[in-house]
């Protein structure tokens, strides 16, 4: 995974190592805003750290590699400001309440703790939801009666209702230690967490099987018929109500998951041209969500967001052309929703890293979020998967180096936010009727109850517990080095986020100078940091 980029705008970390925070040689600056900013570094590697706090680490730790490590010298520009982050997490599914739902009160509360505290975790920040059931479902639902096209019937009871443990045989028998917990009273519980601030983007699967035609199996393949464009634009808009009237406001919507899949989806789907698309949005979906209150296209960002597109990043430009080229429809759209599959593609293709730029350059008033992103589990070995060439469906790559480049290549080329796919799992990847079984950041043994705490955990932690909601990307300059990148971040309070990986086979020394403070680091071998640079 070896990548040469090119303009670092960001920073760096420390591995193994000791840090020296000091100013320029002669010089002493008592004007500087950061004069007295001290560095924490953390680290997760290869080797077994994992978000580990190295900074009291001593010279002894690196010295050892000194002589053949690379030595880098990048220079942090916290005046050079770019694109505004909106958060970095992980999705809320039925199956993640299911898995949450099989083990005890006090050690659900924990893994939530540890998963939405800034503090005490990775104080995930922008998440994700189905609308309707999709593939990490128990089976298919929907909201409301069959042929209700009134939606007098509407009800997201489903979604808080809890489990019988008869919903399919991958549940069948496990005992549940809170049968009545579910989607919503999952994702109430974890806006109680302490210090919890997030962001949801919910995204449909498919519309009823009644509204659509072309179906190969139920709520699978096909398309919604023109006839229902109305009915299923107040039954997303009716959504977004109900979900509030539970205590969740949504920060987004895309009007489709994966729009793509029309006839090849394996699970709940429903294709959308790009032209469709454009159609529903303006004629429909837009106009509802203004009337109800739910959008302000005077200001995008007051209301509930409307992402389009929700696809692979490899073709979204041609995707969303339509819709930001005609105003009327323009109007209703806050921005661009993306996945990363296949993940064997990303480094072939420079990490779509073209596309992303030339998006950010043509619609620069548009945002841009990763909405989605997974691997398939190893269930013999879910913690050795992330570091080693593993084969999936995508196929061959090692996931914690290809998640470590697209999240910062994202970043780094005007991306605001990243969320991956199911934020928990069963150990074998499971609820998923499909047979789809994939990882995620936690994962949970529903017979013994142990917590596992997977390098996605800690790899996506090293970008939200440190880039918060409302932080500035900055610039940095300095040298290129193969295997190595990175990316910085200005936080509200004026702290600064660091985060760089280094995938080569050899540490790598790093000089990183902000004013007139120069750090003196050192990265390991297959390893990630994140340096938290903040005043004392």
């Amino acid at each position: 995974m070896a990548y040469m980029y090119r303009k670092v705008v960001t920073i760096l970390s420390c591995v193994a190592c000791g840090l020296f925070a000091c100013s320029s040689p002669g010089i002493e600056d008592t004007t500087s805003t950061y004069r007295s900013y001290v560095a924490d570094i953390y680290q997760t590697s290869r080797s077994g750290d994992n978000l580990a706090l190295i900074a009291s680490r001593t010279p002894a730790h690196i010295s050892q590699h000194q002589a053949e490590s690379r030595i880098i010298k990048l220079r942090v520009l916290p005046g050079q400001e770019y694109q505004q982050y909106h958060g970095i997490g992980a999705s809320f599914t039925e199956s993640s309440a299911w898995n949450l739902a099989t083990i005890p009160v006090a050690s659900r509360r924990r893994v939530l703790t540890r998963l939405f505290s800034p503090q005490e975790g990775a104080g995930f920040s922008l998440t994700r939801t189905h609308i309707n059931s999709s593939d990490y479902s128990n089976y298919h639902y929907t909201y409301v009666e069959n042929g209700d096209e009134d939606l007098s019937s509407f009800s997201v009871n489903e979604d808080m209702k809890g489990f019988s443990g008869d919903e399919n045989d991958q549940v069948r028998g496990i005992v549940l230690e809170d049968p009545g917990y579910d989607l919503i009273p999952m994702i109430l519980e974890a806006q109680s967490v302490p210090g919890a601030d997030f962001g949801i983007i919910a995204s449909p699967w498919s519309p009823p099987s009644w509204m659509k035609a072309g179906e190969t199996a139920e709520m699978t393949n096909g398309s919604l018929q023109p006839g229902y464009h109305a009915v299923w634009a107040r039954y997303l808009s009716k959504y977004i109500s109900a979900y509030a009237e539970q205590g969740i406001d949504l920060w987004g919507i895309t009007p489709q998951n994966e729009p793509l899949h029309a006839h090849d989806a394996r699970w709940e789907s429903n294709g959308w041209s790009a032209t469709e698309a454009r159609d529903f949005l303006r004629d429909h979906l837009g106009p509802q969500l203004e009337k109800d209150g739910h959008l302000k296209t005077a200001d995008l960002d007051a209301g509930v967001r409307v992402l389009i597109y929700d696809h692979n990043k490899s073709v979204m430009n041609e995707y969303v052309a339509p819709t930001y080229e005609e105003p009327e429809a323009s109007k209703y759209a806050w921005g661009t929703a993306f996945h990363w599959y296949a993940a064997s593609e990303l480094g072939a293709n420079d990490w779509y890293r073209a596309e992303l730029a030339s998006l950010h350059a043509a619609w620069p008033n548009k945002g841009m979020i990763h909405t989605e992103s997974s691997i398939d589990i190893d269930a013999d070995d879910p913690i050795g998967q992330y570091w080693r060439a593993s084969t999936d469906y995508a196929g061959e790559f090692v996931p914690f180096y290809t998640y470590a480049y697209d999240i910062i290549t994202n970043l780094n080329n005007g991306a605001q936010g990243y969320v991956e796919w199911c934020i928990v799992l069963s150990n074998e990847g499971k609820p998923n009727p499909y047979d789809n079984f994939n990882s995620a950041p936690v994962l949970i043994n529903p017979v013994t109850d142990e917590v596992t705490y997977t390098p996605l955990y800690y790899l996506l932690s090293h970008f939200s517990k440190f880039i918060r909601p409302d932080a500035r990307r900055i610039g940095m300059h300095g040298d290129e080095v193969q295997g190595v990148i990175h990316t910085a971040a200005k936080n509200p309070d004026g702290s600064i986020a660091l985060v760089i990986f280094n995938s080569n086979v050899l540490a790598v020394d790093l000089s990183v100078q902000l004013d007139s403070n120069i750090y003196s680091l050192q990265i390991a071998p297959h390893a990630m940091q994140s340096i938290h640079l903040h005043d004392r």
